[in-house]
């Protein structure tokens, strides 16, 4: 018997399926694309147009001048984005683009420059500035954190940044902070920290005083200190961080206590708890005064 004669036979109108065309399937992609790109710059627009409406506000109720910098807001912001984060596009470019549009429509608002200590390293200083302030934002260098100050002290709403360790030959940058009148500490830079951050320099941020959107999850507190010693260095290490230069003596120290409160932790603190720790280490306290305050630190995990 002829086996193929016998075969079944093929369903009658039955053809096989067409091979999908991949110059089609390429077009559609990048028409999905250009209109998501529109569409992105459309609400950045869109975003201008309240922006400009903020600033007649503004103007309208006399509170326009100074910084529009709002640490409080902008620590939050960042927080969110980073953590509700997916898909393959970088965090670091996620932060990087919000970190411009958020500091260009603040420049727009009220006009202002960055003024940074390069004492310490100018490039890593220099990308610091851009991934947080873009280059829309006046950047101008200065070489040590005193000159800074005096800056930022000059100008009606400038911003400075200073690195947030002790800097070799950096001196007690900070007993410019002291005076009621004088530039403070607003935040702290990176908002988000993790390991492997493309601006990852820690950084303080100095402005004159914010009078809404300050954030007070850290005080900092710039100490006079007599009989600074190394017990006294490890009784403050759980409660704060500190940065310690010599000060008026052999035995004394000028510090920058960084300290958390507010129900910030397990290490909670405050400047009573900062100072019973010193005099129980054989140290006691000349001057304490609070030069700002600033956004706890928050670490950012990448998600599995």
């Amino acid at each position: 018997m002829d086996k193929i004669a016998n075969a079944p036979a093929a369903p009658s109108g039955a053809a096989s399926p067409a091979p999908a065309d991949p110059v089609a399937d390429l077009g559609a992609l990048r028409a999905e694309i250009d209109r998501i790109d529109a569409a992105m710059h459309a609400l950045l627009i869109e975003r201008s147009q309240i922006i400009d409406r903020l600033v007649a506000v503004k103007r309208a109720r006399g509170t326009e001048g100074g910084s529009a910098f709002r640490p409080a807001r902008e620590a939050s912001m960042m927080r969110q984005i980073v953590d509700r984060h997916r898909g393959i596009l970088p965090v670091d470019t996620v932060e990087g683009i919000w970190r411009v549009i958020i500091s260009t429509f603040t420049y727009v608002q009220a006009p202002y420059g960055v003024h940074a200590d390069l004492a310490s390293g100018e490039a890593a200083m220099r990308d610091t500035s851009r991934f947080h302030f873009g280059f829309t934002v006046p950047f101008i260098g200065h070489m040590g954190a005193a000159g800074v100050v005096a800056a930022v002290a000059r100008s009606r709403g400038d911003l400075g940044l200073v690195p947030a360790f002790a800097a070799p030959g950096a001196g007690a940058w900070w007993t410019a902070l002291e005076g009621a009148h004088a530039p403070k500490i607003i935040a702290r830079l990176p908002f988000v920290e993790r390991a492997d951050h493309p601006a990852g320099l820690p950084v303080f941020c100095i402005a004159h005083p914010v009078t809404d959107g300050a954030v007070t999850e850290v005080e900092v507190w710039s100490l006079h200190v007599s009989g600074w010693n190394a017990q006294a260095a490890r009784a403050l290490a759980p409660l704060a961080e500190v940065i310690a230069v010599p000060d008026r003596g052999l035995d004394g120290a000028a510090l920058l206590a960084s300290v958390p409160v507010g129900g910030q932790g397990a290490h909670d603190a405050s400047l009573d708890t900062v100072l019973a720790a010193l005099r129980a280490s054989g140290a006691s306290v000349r001057a304490a005064t609070l030069v700002g305050s600033h956004a706890s630190r928050y670490t950012h995990s990448p998600h599995g």
